[in-house]
């Protein structure tokens, strides 16, 4: 099942190329707000699943082109992010050590929102396409055998990043938890539809040009994995999202104007455009054609605007 919200967050299962409404059948899982409600479901799933299951299938859809997609997880307890998670391709001569960080649940935006970068002196914007994780079920010290009982089902998610702050204070903070850097959709993919989601293709676009593929059989630590170690530091909630990390080759500039497209196979494609008030410039350059030409540095350096180096 593809589950979303649309226009005023109503709770919504994607059929093809239509959407239909079932927020009434699942109205009374006590809520505060209707963006609470996804969280109310995730939780009560086994209970309200047959109820969203008949409701979708009798209920009148509507195309999905004539509506606003929300963020599928609007308000998540945590959003946990791997970090150096992937292989490179196999390039890497052995597995990094597992790690990861938090990234603030107020950075979230949708299908179709915007990424805004601020005025602070990064030496280059990035965002990293990666397939995320909703959990399902609360998750402490779960063992790796266990792991996949405690996924409720799966996103697309971009990981965005303001690189090369400068200090004083948390960085990796200040670098990761900006609003906006948190898109996430357009939908959660029930568990059951996906057989194998350690090798699903992760395609990332920018105006139409590919700058990262990869598949999530490179990751260094796999799903199991993961579960287990996020969940012996702390107990993940139903509706948290756990992005599983990126492959770092095809990271590049996030400039203005720029238009995002991040298909996660099996799961759909997550739309977003970026705006920069300052528009600030960069040589559009992945990281690893940067390396390749020699360049310093891990990125492009920055060519105009302000922060730009004389």
């Amino acid at each position: 099942m593809k589950i979303c919200y649309f226009n005023d967050y109503r709770l919504g299962v994607i059929k093809g190329d239509q959407v239909v409404d079932v927020t009434d059948s699942v109205k009374d899982i006590p809520h505060l707000d209707s963006r609470d409600l996804i969280i109310g479901l995730i939780a009560r799933w086994d209970a309200y699943k047959a109820k969203v299951e008949k409701a979708a299938a009798e209920g009148k859809g509507v195309p999905v082109s004539g509506v606003k997609l929300r963020p599928p997880v609007p308000k998540p307890g945590n959003i946990v992010c791997m970090a150096v998670n992937y292989m490179e391709d196999g390039t890497l001569p052995e597995k990094p050590a597992i790690n990861a960080f938090h990234k603030a649940a107020t950075a979230v935006i949708g299908d179709g929102d915007t990424m805004v970068l601020p005025d602070a002196p990064a030496t280059i914007f990035e965002g990293e396409a990666e397939m995320a994780l909703v959990i399902g079920k609360r998750a402490t010290r779960v063992a790796q055998a266990d792991a996949f009982k405690h996924i409720f089902g799966y996103t697309c998610f971009i990981d965005g990043s303001a690189r090369g702050l400068p200090p004083p204070g948390n960085v990796f903070f200040q670098m990761k938890s900006r609003d906006t850097f948190a898109p996430i959709g357009p939908c959660i993919v029930t568990a059951d539809e996906i057989a194998d989601p350690q090798n699903l293709d992760i395609t990332l676009t920018n105006n139409g040009t590919v700058m990262q593929k990869f598949n999530t059989s490179d990751m260094a630590h796999h799903i199991p994995r993961i579960i287990e170690w996020v969940s012996s530091i702390h107990t993940l909630e139903p509706g948290d999202i756990v992005a599983t990390g990126t492959n770092h080759r095809g990271l590049h500039s996030f400039m203005d104007g720029d238009k995002i497209e991040l298909t996660v196979e099996k799961i759909g494609t997550l739309k977003f455009s970026v705006k920069d008030e300052l528009k600030r410039t960069w040589a559009r350059t992945t990281r690893l054609q940067h390396k390749e030409k020699g360049g310093e540095g891990p990125h492009t350096p920055q060519l105009t605007g302000k922060y730009a180096k004389q």
